[in-house]
């Protein structure tokens, strides 16, 4: 059964421009994952400093493997000094 995410991330005020390639690296990474069928980036329209994802995962295994994986480890630590607070991850189910 596939897994659908919301993952918003936000930076911290001023550093917005910081984190998008941090970001953008982690799409193409993630990407190559056999687990992943897809993985969105979006920037708010809004707030400068909000980013947000929208990703499917081919089930829990896959998922999991991800979130303990270099991709994630790599940006976590590479953004540890912009990302401001908390990333809030939502899992969805698609209703239509």
């Amino acid at each position: 059964m596939s897994i659908h995410l919301t993952a918003l991330v936000k930076s911290k005020p001023g550093t917005a421009q910081m984190m998008k390639p941090l970001l953008l690296k982690l799409v193409s990474g993630s990407l190559t994952e056999e687990a992943c069928l897809q993985y969105e980036l979006y920037h708010s329209t809004e707030d400068e400093n909000t980013f947000i994802f929208h990703e499917t995962w081919k089930d829990e295994e896959g998922l999991n493997t991800h979130n303990h994986g270099p991709n994630i480890t790599s940006f976590i630590q590479d953004s540890s000094e912009i990302l401001d607070g908390s990333i809030v991850i939502y899992k969805t189910e698609k209703i239509s």
